[in-house]
């Protein structure tokens, strides 16, 4: 059993392989959610004076509270979760939560003016999160500013990245956990900047710094500087000797009983599992287990059909669109037909 100042780590979890196998909990994940973030409004941050907005329009009838809980939701995936793929996601399921890919503060910045390009959406994609990278507090308090009037329901920052372009050279990504009180900084700055929730994904360690209790203690800093009430958690932690983005999501083992620990040892937080989650079957295991939410990576993209298409019914309990594949394949401009035949065929 490890401790970390009152938390501890079983090791007798029941892997997640074997959750279905077990009988169902009475849980509601719903209510859960609803408790919870009741605790999660914005609370005036001690960075707000140096990176205050002005004139931000304000958003009373946007944020997560109108839409149905992230219960589900796709990782943003660079070069993945564009506004095409976006667009077919949102007609096949109505309340799946989307991300975007993530977005560099830097290039926010830098692109003032032709922000449309990176950051507009149509309005049929609520609900929406923003993902921003970066470690420079001036660039990510104007690149939220900036993207503050765009209207997206949550923003959230990446530490979990692993890509050498971004952790290595970048020095951000899943870099900026060996360094909580930054990102604890960055969360504050972000919440001034911004009418939404904030949120941050992250990994369970990196290299070396890969103990519970260092996992515990970067998410007691970041919530305890800031107003971050949600965290994603990637059940692996990142290798940064030089493989590449796809061997990080392989080689580093699942670890999901760091998360249902801190589930447990942080109970005034929302957390939501990511990593080897592949079907509805799956996601809804992790639901009854105790999860917050569940985020689906590469079978969200690769198995488009099969997956988002029975997830207002099967995790919602809403009814399905009814549409069918034909149906969402007509309702997209005929220049993406090739890539819709191939993708709605799973």
């Amino acid at each position: 059993m490890v401790k970390f100042s009152g938390y501890s780590l079983t090791s007798s979890f029941t892997p997640f392989h074997s959750v279905m196998l077990k009988k169902q909990r009475i849980f509601s994940a719903l209510d859960l959610y609803i408790n919870n973030s009741t605790k999660s409004r914005r609370k005036p941050s001690v960075f707000a004076n140096k990176h205050q907005p002005r004139n931000i329009k304000t958003h009373t009838e946007m944020g997560a509270e109108q839409y149905r809980p992230p219960l589900f939701s796709v990782a943003p995936m660079m070069d993945w979760t564009d506004n095409h793929y976006r667009t077919v996601a949102r007609i096949i399921s109505k309340h799946a939560w989307l991300y975007t890919e993530m977005l560099a503060a830097e290039t926010i910045v830098h692109q003032q003016g032709d922000l449309d390009r990176f950051l507009a959406f149509s309005p049929e994609q609520h609900p929406i999160v923003l993902q921003i990278g970066g470690n420079n507090l001036d660039s990510i308090a104007k690149a939220t500013q900036l993207a503050n009037s765009y209207g997206y329901d949550e923003i959230n920052l990446n530490c979990g990245c692993p890509s050498p372009k971004v952790a290595g050279h970048g020095c951000f990504g899943v870099r900026l956990m060996l360094d909580p009180k930054f990102v604890g900084e960055a969360m504050s700055v972000i919440a001034a900047n911004t009418d939404v929730p904030v949120s941050v994904k992250c990994r369970i360690g990196l290299d070396d710094h890969d103990s519970y209790n260092e996992l515990c203690d970067f998410i007691y800093k970041v919530s305890s500087l800031s107003p971050t009430k949600h965290f994603i958690i990637h059940s692996r932690k990142a290798l940064l000797n030089g493989i590449s983005p796809a061997d990080n999501r392989r080689i580093p083992p699942l670890k999901y009983e760091y998360y249902y620990a801190l589930l447990r040892d942080f109970p005034d937080l929302r957390f939501t599992i990511n990593g080897g989650i592949n079907c509805v079957d799956e996601v809804n295991a992790a639901l009854r287990e105790g999860a917050h939410g569940v985020m689906v990576g590469r079978a969200a993209y690769n198995y488009l059909w099969n997956t988002l298409a029975h997830v207002d019914s099967a995790i919602y309990g809403a009814p399905s669109s009814g549409l069918t594949r034909r149906q969402v394949q007509e309702q997209i401009w005929p220049s993406t037909g090739i890539y819709l035949l191939i993708f709605l065929s799973y």
